[in-house]
């Protein structure tokens, strides 16, 4: 009897004697990022395939290899829209009524860079593109001033935001042709299904005044392009499935194909290599660089990860350097400084690899960014 009122005595004393230990945890206070963003700063967006009506956006510090910060960016989430001014972020978000079903709703979130916080919003049509990202399904004119969204219901069109006024400008039939390539402060283009283009150009307003259509630059049943195209300037850099470039200047009223090269010269192609990935090829601007991940595989392996990534001159269209890459990757990225970076990740293992762009050496990688990353922007 003696040991069970010693016990319960125990017991009843504990509570008080653990209350007087604990202290209570001091949170930290909200961090504003710099309203300058650093150069070496990526953004990894993450479409989550795991559970898509939760897609993430991580921003990620490359210098340190630190995570910043993160945006929630609702269901089949592709990519973040970043002005050059980088005074907001721009998302095309879906939401439904009940999680997973009900009534659709698509937005164009207004984020503040600084705090990661939604500052706005403007509805829009709910028929945006929502597939396997790339960085061409929606994108901003070349003053920033407003954003198109492509549609597909399979009915293709576009949606024309004002993003200064923050509203819905109108939405126009583009049938038989996809993606967004911004051709001017007023103007941009569009692939269609038989090689050709369609430009469209806007009034002061977003309103459409004009559309024209350009004869094919390539023949998509012999040697079709992938829609991963990256700018250098005034030029669209298009890579098709076998590694030929068919670069598009955009500097006049309308786009002028160039003439087609390759990527690869005879032995390499005898050799099996080729372009593939999620996002295949990145443009430093400056140097004229353009990045190419390449793999060794047959006929339609253009999804398939890659294990280097050659560089070439653009201007000279030479071959520069082949970069060994420490891990398979079906994503790449190069930062836009003098000192650049070269980011690196594959959809199926969320580890971002760092090099130093102009070497390709191995500076530090970052582990478990997210669940399925895809594309990757700097600022």
């Amino acid at each position: 009897m003696l040991q069970k009122l010693i016990f319960l005595s125990w017991i009843l004393l504990f509570p008080l004697t653990a209350q007087t230990e604990v202290r209570p945890e001091s949170l930290p206070a909200t961090v504003l990022l710099p309203a300058e963003p650093n150069p070496h700063w990526v953004w990894i967006n993450d479409i989550v395939f795991h559970h898509m009506a939760d897609g993430k956006a991580y921003l990620v510090d490359g210098d340190t290899g630190r995570f910043l910060g993160m945006l929630s960016t609702g269901y089949g989430f592709v990519g973040l829209v970043l002005p050059s001014d980088y005074a907001q972020i721009y998302s095309p978000e879906s939401y439904f009524s009940r999680g997973s079903r009900g009534e659709r709703t698509d937005v164009i979130t207004f984020y503040d860079p600084q705090t990661l916080a939604p500052t706005g919003e403007v509805v829009i049509p709910p028929k945006r593109f929502a597939a396997m990202p790339t960085n061409n399904y929606t994108a901003l004119t070349d003053d920033d001033r407003f954003l198109i969204v492509y549609n597909f219901t399979p009915a293709q069109s576009v949606s024309i935001i004002d993003v200064k006024e923050r509203r819905f400008v109108a939405e126009t039939e583009t049938a038989g042709c996809a993606l967004v390539l911004p051709s001017g402060d007023r103007s941009f283009m569009m692939v269609c299904g038989n090689g050709g283009l369609l430009t469209l150009t806007l009034n002061d307003k977003g309103e459409v005044t004009d559309k024209q259509r350009i004869k094919p630059f390539f023949d998509p049943q012999k040697d079709p392009v992938t829609e991963k195209a990256v700018r250098w300037g005034d030029t669209w850099i298009f890579v098709s499935f076998d590694g030929y470039v068919y670069p598009v200047d955009v500097s006049g009223d309308q786009p002028v194909p160039g003439k087609r090269w390759s990527l690869f010269s005879e032995a390499e192609r005898q050799a099996s290599w080729k372009p593939g990935g999620i996002q295949h090829l990145a443009v430093h601007e400056s140097s004229g660089s353009l990045y190419s991940l390449v793999h060794q595989g047959g006929q339609d392996t253009h999804k398939d990860p890659g294990q280097d990534v050659w560089v070439y001159d653009l201007a000279t269209r030479q071959q520069l350097r082949k970069i060994k890459l420490d891990k398979l990757s079906t994503s790449i990225q190069v930062s836009q400084d003098k000192a650049p970076l070269m980011f690196s990740l594959f959809i199926g293992n969320p580890i971002l690899d760092i090099y130093a762009a102009s070497s390709g050496k191995y500076l530090r990688s970052v582990d478990e960014i997210g669940f399925t990353p895809t594309i990757m922007q700097t600022p």
